[in-house]
């Protein structure tokens, strides 16, 4: 898993630690065979989004203490499953991502242009 991939072909950057985010929690976008949902877009959560996705009965915004979750706010940087960024971009509600954070493995469900639009900064 030391050797991931970004989309723009550079090394998998963390995404982020407060609060720790990642399939295996430890801070990047990483992705393996357990990982169904395929966690690999690194993104800046916005309200909208936050609210998209508690709609579809994810809710990312309410603490869960007995996961250690602390709940997002916008703001927050968290991996998010490819097809559910996929799913708020055509509900018009993708967050923005960071590309060096986004896992390779996105391009399979997320196209490089799109991710492009929406990206924060790139290189």
């Amino acid at each position: 898993m030391t050797d991931a991939k970004n989309v723009i072909d550079g090394n998998l950057e963390a995404c982020c630690t407060s609060p720790i985010t990642g399939f295996y929690r430890d801070g990047f976008c990483r992705t393996g065979g357990q990982d169904f949902g395929s966690h690999v877009i690194c993104a800046q959560v916005t309200s909208e989004f936050l609210e998209f996705t508690k709609s579809r009965g994810n809710d990312l915004s309410t603490p869960a203490p007995d996961f250690n979750f602390p709940g997002l706010k916008p703001g927050d940087r968290w991996c998010l499953c490819a097809s559910r960024w996929q799913e708020a971009l055509e509900a018009g509600v993708a967050p923005p991502v960071i590309l060096s954070g986004t896992h390779a493995r996105a391009l399979e469900v997320v196209s490089l242009d799109e991710l492009k639009k929406h990206a924060l900064t790139w290189s």
